[in-house]
């Protein structure tokens, strides 16, 4: 298994970074999953978002991937969120995972999804078209 990458990055995030960076010959499926920036939340306008890092995050995402390599069969893992302000369409987090088989490719990649969003001390600042903002997923 390798931790192909692990980040939290103040840069553009590319999917196809992330699945280049987890092909492997003895894997049978890829899969890649964006988070990208909407622009609604719960029938409001979002025009902007702000993703803050508490300092420890990347480390944190580190030990995640680790926890998600040590109890599957993966072949690579990489993970990627973003910090700073984001526009709409704005990809703010990628993971990819290989593996043998289709059906562990996507549940792995959905429970590497799950970890980051439920444990990376990452918070966002949503700006909605009528000014107002709020702060919102805080672990």
């Amino acid at each position: 298994m390798i931790i192909a990458i692990a980040e939290v990055s103040g840069e553009p995030l590319s999917a196809a970074q992330h699945l280049t960076a987890v092909e492997r010959p003895g894997s049978g499926a890829c899969v890649v999953f964006t988070g990208e920036v909407r622009d609604h939340d719960h029938g409001r306008e979002v025009v902007e978002l702000e993703y803050v890092g508490h300092p420890s995050a990347a480390m944190l995402l580190r030990e995640i991937v680790e926890e998600v390599a040590a109890e599957y069969r993966v072949g690579a893992l990489a993970v990627s969120h973003r910090v700073g302000e984001l526009k709409i369409g704005d990809v703010a987090l990628v993971a990819a995972v290989s593996t043998a088989h289709r059906a562990d490719a996507f549940e792995i990649c959905r429970v590497l999804v799950e970890r980051v969003k439920q444990r990376l001390p990452i918070w966002k600042r949503q700006l909605f078209a009528d000014g107002a903002h709020e702060w919102v997923n805080c672990p």
